[in-house]
């Protein structure tokens, strides 16, 4: 028997029935329920009968090892997507020594698990990395950008980012500022593991699938719109947030609507045979088009910056770890402010040659230091106003501006892929 194949299992008088899964360990045999749920069954005491082999038409192969290459074909016409691991959520299993979900799935396991995606394209896998995104670093980013380089260099028609949901927004953020891609990079998650009937990995990847092979060319995050099964939404990759951390609809794109609206059963009808689900697609924003950018790469990153939130009270010593920094982000209140003792503070870092940097912990609107008397003296104290940079993406900007830029200060003042509006707008 092989994970894919329909089973019977019978144990201590009980008799569960699904499809055999990929195992974190020998010992168990993980057997997916009709109803959505996994269930562990120890292996040497369970008496298994095969039902229906191969229900999903992928290969059993050796696990990816990071850096690895896999392929699979299912038609010579159609597209090719290439799926990055990275580990996650979607990407996860249920260890049964623990009870605790930890990533385990290469990108081949992924196809296992969501079979939706067979005859969808043909598939390039990938690992980079197999961590939970909490666990995430600047040169994971580096080596991430570099593997989908190298993949669109290698003919990939759109990649796939499969990635943890609490950290994607920053690796979405980074690849927007190192990569210039002439194709679709969509990163995808998932809030809840496959072993929950609740479990939204199948719908994201299928929409994520669709969105690498449609024609907005940007690095872009694509998850549920609503909490239902019906949308998914297409978030440019320096605007959207985390915004609630279990909702299937936990990403939004900050000041404006996304960029995009996936109906979900008209992608799994219409892209099931690897045409591009065009009708399934409801752009509300401009967009790059695939093949208006040429492939190019800057992945050099800064060492040492950090993101810092102001609160009331908070005491100046807090920030005495800041000297010597590249770079300094702080989240102000309201129009980019902090408490004036921490001015001279300020002044000191900039002084030392350290970036100082403002955005604002409001979710909309933009700094604006010239309306108040504290945000004047910070102006003359050497800040940066990013207008409305999210807090996170700025982070992630100045890492890269520090070590491509000459001119720091003017690069966090200009727009480069979407993260800063000329203006702050209501929601359209």
């Amino acid at each position: 028997m092989q994970p894919g194949d329909r089973v019977r299992v019978e144990r201590a008088g009980v008799e569960n029935e699904g499809v055999l899964m990929p195992s974190s360990t020998g010992e168990h045999l993980v057997v997916k329920l009709e109803g959505g749920y996994n269930v562990g069954i120890d292996r040497d005491e369970a008496d298994v009968e095969v039902l229906e082999s191969d229900v999903y038409a992928v290969e059993e192969g050796e696990e990816t090892a990071p850096g690895g290459v896999s392929e699979i074909t299912f038609e010579e016409d159609l597209p090719t997507i290439s799926l990055i691991s990275t580990g996650g959520t979607i990407a996860s299993t249920v260890d049964y020594r623990t009870g605790a979900v930890t990533a385990q799935f290469d990108a081949e396991d992924v196809l296992r698990a969501v079979p939706d995606l067979a005859g969808r394209a043909n598939y390039r896998g990938r690992v980079v990395a197999n961590i939970l995104s909490e666990n995430m670093e600047p040169p994971i980013w580096q080596e991430l950008a570099q593997a989908v380089h190298e993949e669109i260099e290698a003919g990939a028609d759109g990649v796939v980012v499969m990635h943890g949901t609490d950290t994607m927004q920053y690796s979405a953020s980074a690849l927007s500022f190192m990569l210039d891609t002439p194709v679709p990079v969509v990163f995808t998650g998932s809030q809840r593991s496959a072993d929950r009937p609740s479990s939204d990995n199948v719908m994201n990847a299928v929409c994520a699938v669709e969105a690498a092979k449609a024609d907005a060319a940007e690095v872009l995050v694509c998850m549920h719109a609503t909490q239902s099964d019906d949308y998914c939404a297409l978030h440019r990759g320096t605007r959207v947030r985390k915004n609630h951390t279990s909702r299937r609809d936990a990403f939004e794109t900050v000041g404006a609507n996304p960029l995009a609206r996936i109906a979900y059963e008209t992608a799994t009808e219409q892209g099931a045979e690897g045409a591009v689900a065009t009708d399934a697609f409801e752009f509300r924003r401009d967009y790059r088009a695939r093949g208006e950018a040429d492939l190019s790469i800057a992945p050099d990153l800064a060492g040492d910056v950090e993101l810092v939130k102001f609160t009331p009270g908070m005491d100046p010593a807090a920030w005495d770890y800041l000297d010597g920094k590249d770079g300094v982000v702080i989240e102000g209140t309201g129009l980019g402010h902090i408490h004036t003792d921490f001015i001279p503070r300020v002044e000191e870092l900039v002084e030392d040659g350290t970036t100082v940097v403002m955005t604002s912990q409001c979710l909309d609107g933009r700094v604006c230091d010239r309306v108040y008397d504290t945000g004047r003296d910070l102006l003359d104290a050497g800040v940066i106003e990013a207008g409305d940079t999210l807090p996170g993406t700025a982070k992630v900007k100045l890492l890269w501006a520090e070590a491509n830029s000459d001119d720091v200060a003017g690069t966090m003042r200009t727009d480069l892929a979407g993260e800063l509006t000329e203006q702050s707008q209501p929601w359209r």
